[in-house]
């Protein structure tokens, strides 16, 4: 599991006035709207797990790894372990396992098994599409080789105070699709801006070369203070209130008083009154914090039916009055909690409502798909906790903060009152690219993050000009044409369940697209506006294409459309008659095919010329889960004439799924 820290934005103090609660049983003041969902598949959402049930599920998978590794054509020394389970209302579960190998932890080995309430297989989503095979484990570089390798990578990242968190632990390193011996090296220390280093260098066993690198810490910037008097969570315990908020997994918040390690002092006092709204207050920045983070677990779970960060029931906690004017925030999985510093001049601490959901949805993504904090995998981490941000905001429905699509506006980070990101338009903040670019990944997570955050904007809200709460919006496409958006609850649905089902470790922009495609279907189908929309969306920041191009070819073309069953563990083959056409077939023969199948893995695909001659066009893969093959291949047919017979044989080579061929057709 990739080990994350996860900072961006801040949460601010309380403008003007005191924070109140009542003891033990105090919530945070909130609206709890219904999500707008329209007409949507009910068994394809996902239900709200009790601690209880979600540990239940995580042990029935964990017995059955052995026989899932087996189902899954895993080797002999791959096992699996189970990291989470999520369960739709029609049965259907999620199951999240990471891989080992030899004992060996298999970084971007992760994959999600769908199967139904019977516990029939329905999908794999690998991080990684190769089999592993065999990996020999023996290292040729010392341990003391890859420590020193890893150092000097901190370095040059300006690291200061340098040093390794544990010894190099050996790995086999998976994520970039070729299986190698590596050794995984924890820089700690600290960051050029004083944010807590850890930083992963995967170093080469054989080599000593440096394979790739990810920041532990995932952060950005923030300022403070605008939700007004707000109820907390807190605890009574003799005479003395602290904040504990017992409703949401005993979350609490603790004062670092400028301290840069270790818990701090949980907050306490023989009063229930927190802060006075001022940042002189210590109390004012906790009051922020502790809010912020009950908004956020009250929306994850009301909204989401996810009950806290891991699903398992338990809050993290809250460190506030980091360092020294210290700019930042940030989320760390070593801990399981948040930090927010105080800002310039330790004024403004970074304690708002959209700064505290990033930060906690930075848990969410760890515990869940454990996007890498690198590359575009890297920018949809920080783009997921860019859109919960909003979504939370909105959720709030805090007069003094309401709900929009720019993530820091509160903070002023700048001295000039602009946001840090815009959803609607990205690149007004003169770095973010509004659309995705071959070169997107070789950008900071907190810039490439822009396209998605541009994606979740116009699917909420679509392209063009409006007004949302008072606040002018203008979001323009990359192909010029509009999208029609669906409103925030259902892409907030669409993102949140992609995220926990379909994205993995290593999931890019493309594969992003492939995941909330897959989830709008199984929602809303995929006829369905909202399944255009998405598509539409991900085509307007030049991700995919939008649906109803036209075919490719321009010459003759001849087509069956005759249904063709696929037998489970069998053939279909359907036949064209060519005529008519001179010589031999062209070297770009198009060759279209519809299937239809539940399991587009167990497919073999080959075109059968009338002489006898195939050319494959499919292979089967057992890590392909997805439904159905919609494609054109292109085949070189220039060795064979034209005329006669030809077949396309289609094989399934796994047991429980079926299909059939719905039409095909060739272009000469």
């Amino acid at each position: 599991m990739f080990v994350a820290i996860a900072a961006l934005l801040s949460i601010g103090a309380q403008a003007g006035v005191a924070a109140e609660g009542t003891a033990g049983s105090s919530q945070a003041t909130i609206s709890d709207p219904a999500p707008a969902l329209g007409k949507v598949d009910k068994g394809a959402l996902p239900v709200s797990l009790s601690p209880d049930q979600r540990t239940a599920l995580i042990k029935k998978a964990s017995a059955a790894t052995a026989d899932t590794a087996r189902r899954l054509g895993l080797g002999a020394k791959e096992k699996l372990v189970v990291r989470d389970v999520v369960k739709d209302a029609d049965g259907t579960t999620h199951t999240r396992y990471e891989r080992t190998y030899d004992g060996l932890p298999v970084l971007g080995g992760d994959l999600v098994v769908d199967a139904t309430g019977a516990g029939a297989a329905k999908g794999i989503t690998p991080a990684v599409r190769t089999h592993l095979g065999t990996v020999r484990t023996e290292a040729t570089v010392r341990p003391a080789t890859a420590e020193k390798q890893a150092l000097g990578a901190a370095t040059a990242k300006g690291a200061e105070q340098a040093d390794t968190d544990r010894a190099p632990r050996k790995v086999v390193w998976l994520a970039k699709g070729t299986p190698v011996l590596a050794y995984e090296t924890v820089v700690g220390g600290l960051q050029d801006d004083g944010t807590p280093n850890q930083l992963h260098v995967i170093t080469d066993a054989s080599t000593g070369k440096q394979l790739y690198s990810w920041q532990g810490i995932e952060n950005g910037t923030g300022n403070t203070e605008y939700s007004g008097t707000v109820t907390l969570g807190t605890q009574l315990s003799g005479s003395t209130y602290t904040l504990t908020d017992t409703g949401r997994g005993n979350h609490k918040t603790y004062n670092l008083a400028g301290r840069t390690s270790g818990t701090g002092t949980l907050y306490s006092g023989s009063d229930d009154v927190w802060g006075n709204g001022q940042p002189t207050n210590s109390e004012t920045a906790a009051a922020d914090a502790h809010y912020g983070a009950a908004l956020t677990w009250d929306y994850y779970k009301n909204v989401q039916g996810r009950t806290g960060i891991r699903g398992d029931g338990v809050g993290a906690y809250s460190r506030v009055h980091y360092g020294n004017q210290y700019v930042n925030a940030f989320w760390d999985d070593s801990c399981f909690c948040m930090t927010y510093g105080d800002g310039f001049g330790n004024t403004s601490p970074l304690t708002s409502i959209d700064v505290a959901a990033h930060e906690m949805s930075h848990g969410v993504t760890s515990a869940t798909a454990g996007l890498n904090y690198s590359g575009e995998s890297g920018g949809l981490n920080e783009a997921t906790s860019d859109i919960f941000a909003s979504a939370v905001e909105f959720y709030a429905n805090n007069p003094s903060d309401p709900g929009d699509y720019l993530i820091g506006e509160k903070i002023d980070i700048n001295g000039d009152g602009t946001p840090l990101r815009y959803q609607d338009k990205p690149s007004r903040d003169g770095i973010s690219p509004d659309s995705w670019s071959s070169g997107l990944g070789g950008l900071d997570v907190h810039y490439s993050s822009g396209p998605a955050n541009h994606f979740f904007y116009l699917l909420s809200e679509g392209s063009g000009a409006k007004d949302v709460n008072g606040v002018h919006y203008d979001s323009p496409t990359a192909d010029g044409l509009p999208v029609t958006g669906i409103g925030r609850d259902k892409a907030a649905l669409i993102w949140f369940k992609a995220l926990t089902t379909k994205f993995t470790s290593t999931t890019n922009y493309a594969a992003a697209r492939s995941g909330t495609l897959a989830v709008a279907g199984e929602l809303y189908g995929t006829s369905s506006a909202e399944y255009k929309s998405v598509a539409d969306a991900w085509a307007a920041i030049k991700v995919g294409s939008r649906p109803g191009g036209g075919d490719p070819g321009t010459g003759t073309t001849f087509e069956s459309n005759t249904r063709v069953t696929i037998p489970d563990r069998g053939t279909g083959t359907s036949s064209i008659t060519v005529s008519g056409i001179s010589g031999n077939a062209p070297s770009d023969l198009a060759v279209s095919v519809d299937i239809v199948h539940t399991y587009r893995g167990d497919l073999v695909i080959d075109l059968v010329a009338p002489n006898g001659a195939t050319a494959r066009l499919k292979d089967a893969d057992g890590f392909d889960s997805g439904q159905d093959v919609q494609e054109t291949y292109t085949v070189d047919g220039s060795s064979v004439a034209a005329n006669g017979t030809w077949k396309l044989r289609v094989q399934d080579t796994a047991a429980q799924d079926t299909g059939y061929i719905n039409g095909w057709k060739l272009t000469f």
